[in-house]
């Protein structure tokens, strides 16, 4: 087995047990066996960003996203936390726009009397890959199983795949562009409407 197919077995095998090391700087893992730090391939990556969604879902929350919970926090507590967004709500179903940039992921929030009704995660602009853009609907179902609903949303030409998955008392849509199930467009999280 040469070095290189070691490294890569290593690395799928870290990341399936859950047990990559991360470095100081939190981006790089450190193979014990490899002896030396290896980038991790994009599948990997958006394996891990999947991954990161499913628990903090449970409590109606994205990962790493100052705790900003569905149903309980405020317009003005976001505000004051990340600031107004780039483009903000016209109207009352309309979503305050924060985009993406430099590394940080984009996110829309929609509020309800003030508090958050749903939000969306678009993912990284840069190497969109190692995100939401490395996810499959493959990857999504061999994952987390099948999914509560799916359901085709037409809006003129477009067309989109919205796969639902309840997580407690709210749901997960990842929503794909085109029929395929490639092409993540992004994630949106709301309280739970599937009976």
């Amino acid at each position: 087995m040469n070095y290189f197919t070691a490294v890569k077995k290593t690395a799928i095998a870290a990341v399936t047990a859950g047990t990559i090391a991360l470095s100081a700087a939190g981006a790089v893992p450190s193979y014990a066996a490899a002896g030396t730090a290896a980038p991790v391939d994009a599948h990997m990556m958006a394996f891990q960003t999947l991954m990161s969604f499913y628990k903090p879902a449970l409590q109606g929350q994205f990962p790493n996203f100052y705790g900003f919970t569905v149903g309980s926090t405020s317009h003005e507590t976001v505000i004051k936390t990340i600031g107004e967004a780039e483009s903000p709500a016209k109207d009352a179903d309309d979503f305050d726009v924060y985009h993406a940039e430099m590394g940080h992921p984009g996110y829309a929030i929609n509020y309800k009397l003030d508090k958050i009704r749903e939000m969306r995660y678009f993912g990284t602009n840069v190497e969109r890959q190692t995100n939401i853009g490395g996810i499959s609907l493959r990857m999504l179902i061999q994952h987390w199983g099948a999914p509560n609903q799916s359901v085709l949303i037409k809006s003129g030409k477009t067309i989109q795949k919205k796969i639902t998955y309840v997580r407690g008392k709210f749901q997960l849509e990842f929503i794909f562009n085109g029929t395929n199930g490639t092409g993540l467009d992004h994630i949106n999280l709301t309280k739970k409407t599937i009976k």
